[in-house]
């Protein structure tokens, strides 16, 4: 399934820092995968007008059930308004009944250092993951 590449849609300012979240998502069934992913390109599409994003992409592994996103953000509190605003909130409710696991990992960065690279959010997944 295609990736969704990484998109700016509002340029932070030069020498800012953002505020980077990175997650992994793996479903329970090829069917959940499917209702993710489906549900996926409306969730970028809000990001790309929510206040304060700098930026979004999503990995999609659908056949085996994985789903990364990596977004940043002018700072937590835009995060967390995109978040808590429709649809993503009623989406994530409900995928979470079909949700074997998740995880997250938030961290400042540079503006310049833009857009984060996968392998840069999987090692941060990956030692969230180990401490946790």
């Amino acid at each position: 399934m295609p990736d969704i590449p990484w998109y700016t849609p509002t340029a932070p300012a030069p020498g800012a820092e953002v505020y980077v979240m990175a997650s992994r998502f793996e479903t329970e069934s090829l069917a959940g995968a499917f209702r993710f992913f489906l549900r996926a390109p409306g969730i970028v599409r809000q990001i790309r007008s929510a206040p304060g994003a700098h930026g979004v992409a999503l990995r999609a592994r659908v056949f085996s059930r994985t789903f990364l996103t990596l977004s940043a953000w002018e700072d937590r509190d835009a995060l967390y308004r995109f978040a808590r605003s429709e649809p993503h909130r009623s989406s994530s409710r409900a995928a979470a009944a079909f949700m074997r696991q998740s995880a997250f990992t938030f961290w400042t960065a540079p503006a310049a250092g833009l857009p984060v690279t996968w392998a840069e959010a999987e090692r941060r997944l990956a030692e969230q993951e180990a401490r946790s």
